[in-house]
């Protein structure tokens, strides 16, 4: 008989084929584990290094890999040192995990002495994070605190402690400008139209005249009104009836602005907007949440007047309070402003997309990391002109960072035009936005398969897909469910 000839197996990625071969149809990853050099060192070479980044809020674990996934702007933007400006773009469908994400940042970021400062928490999202960690809420809205958007807060401490002409001089500008911007959003949301140009003027040289004359008391929209009724020179000779034979003609033309500051003062926002601040906005605390959820949705002319005047006495505070680090009478100090549901302040009246866009202009120079937290770009296209939608559209485009969580393809195609997808990244997206089962999960909990999965993306960088689980107690504190939990 022939020899039998015994055919020569060469081993596959899975073992040798055939009987006896131990072949496997499927190989599980190994356990992985994160540590120090130090701490591995007893592994080399089996060590390697970490593909995801482990500075910052340890915001979940890699999809894939399992491995930490740390990020938040500041942190990224000042230890890291991987992206050129402390700002993130958070977007995905409702209830996806969103404002959680946030929540875990500014746990993080407590701890590193940065004071996290939501101006206008519209749900609220973290009313109760901030009073669980010592800081402070302040409620704001009809037969609740009223905040004087012409309050400068500390900066009469600054022009105290300043003794330069010039710079005092300085300062009294900046704080005419700074209550100019306030009057003006406040009026134009009551006018339903922008001021005329003659208008302008006259409400700046009336704010100008009541700030050279301040004593302790912050002035009012009503001394507003009556300085430009009373018409001194100061305020008539910034005009073309300045003479004593002009003032009859001085008060006409200014009519209609003085019957828009009596609409401001007497009308639906007067209760909110005209009065002396009831509950400032201090800075003194480990973290600050204005909650503005008494005022009714439907009121998007009270939720514009409300977040006019809060973003203004919270930036005047974030700026006085560097403006004391810089004479040395305050430690420097570092901020998170939190921007959620950005499409609900930006849809409201003119002047809202003005006030952001200044502000994702500056946040580097500020000490500000900023977070703007909406369900889809094309909140951005809803403006009312085309002037709002261009600058709108430039705030997705200078955020540092995007974290897009589960949207449709419409809307990855619009994301696509501000930074580049890959196509693994758009399925991996695309895959978390699948329908839901009819089942439910434990304790009749909604499975949803998106929800806590987000892309972070910088730049032209490969996205890093991270699952967020949120602990007990943060479920707890960010339930924004509980009218429909209670038992």
């Amino acid at each position: 008989m022939p020899r039998s000839v015994i055919p020569i197996r060469r081993p596959t990625r899975f073992g040798y084929a055939g009987p006896g071969g131990g072949r496997v149809s499927w190989v599980e990853s190994p356990a992985e584990y994160r540590g120090t050099t130090v701490q591995v060192c007893g592994l080399w070479p089996f060590g390697t290094g970490s593909s995801t980044p482990t500075i910052g809020a340890p915001l979940g674990r890699h999809r894939y890999t399992n491995a930490t996934v740390c990020f938040d702007p500041i942190s990224w933007y000042e230890r890291a040192k991987l992206i050129n400006n402390p700002s993130v773009w958070i977007q995905a469908e409702p209830a996806m995990g969103k404002s959680t994400s946030v929540r875990r940042m500014l746990l993080s970021l407590v701890g590193q002495g940065v004071t996290p400062l939501i101006l206008g928490d519209l749900k609220p999202d973290y009313a109760e994070l901030v009073a669980a960690l010592g800081g402070r809420v302040l409620r704001v809205g009809p037969g609740l605190h009223r905040i004087n958007p012409l309050d400068i807060g500390p900066w009469q401490q600054v022009l105290a402690h300043v003794q330069d002409p010039k710079e005092i001089e300085q300062l009294r500008a900046e704080i005419v400008d700074r209550r100019l911007n306030a009057a003006l959003v406040l009026a134009t949301l009551t006018r339903g139209a922008p001021l005329a140009s003659d208008e302008i003027t006259v409400l700046a040289a009336a704010l100008r005249f009541l700030t050279e004359r301040e004593s302790t008391a912050q002035p009012l929209l009503s001394d507003v009104l009556r300085v430009i009724e009373e018409a001194p020179m100061q305020v008539r000779w910034v005009t073309l009836w300045h003479d004593d034979h002009d003032l009859d003609r001085y008060r006409l033309e200014t009519e209609n602005l003085r019957r828009t500051l009596r609409a401001l003062i007497h009308g639906p926002l007067g209760s909110t907007v005209e009065g002396h601040t009831t509950a400032s906005i201090e800075l003194d605390t480990t973290a600050l949440c204005v909650d503005i959820s008494g005022i009714s949705e439907t009121n998007q002319a009270l939720t514009a007047a409300t977040l006019v005047t809060t973003w203004a006495a919270g930036f005047g505070q974030v700026e006085a309070a560097h403006r004391m680090a810089d004479l040395g009478l305050a430690p420097p100090r570092r901020f998170f402003l939190v921007l959620d549901e950005m499409w609900r302040a930006l849809r409201v009246g003119h002047g809202m997309v003005d006030r952001i866009d200044a502000l994702t202009r500056l946040n580097r120079s500020k000490g500000t990391g900023t977070a703007f937290i909406t369900h889809s770009l094309g909140d951005l296209q809803a403006l009312p002109n085309e002037e709002d939608r261009a600058k709108a559209r430039g705030f997705a485009d200078r955020c540092a960072v995007l974290m897009i969580g589960a949207c449709s393809e419409q809307e990855l195609d619009a994301v696509a035009r501000v930074r580049p997808l890959s196509q693994a990244e758009r399925s991996e997206v695309l895959s978390w936005s699948a329908p839901p089962s009819w089942t439910t999960g434990p304790e009749d909990e909604e499975v949803l398969i998106g929800r806590g999965n987000f892309l972070i993306k910088v730049g032209t960088r490969p996205g890093i897909p991270v699952h967020l689980e949120p602990t007990e107690i943060e479920k707890q504190l960010g339930n924004t469910d509980f009218r429909w939990k209670r038992t």
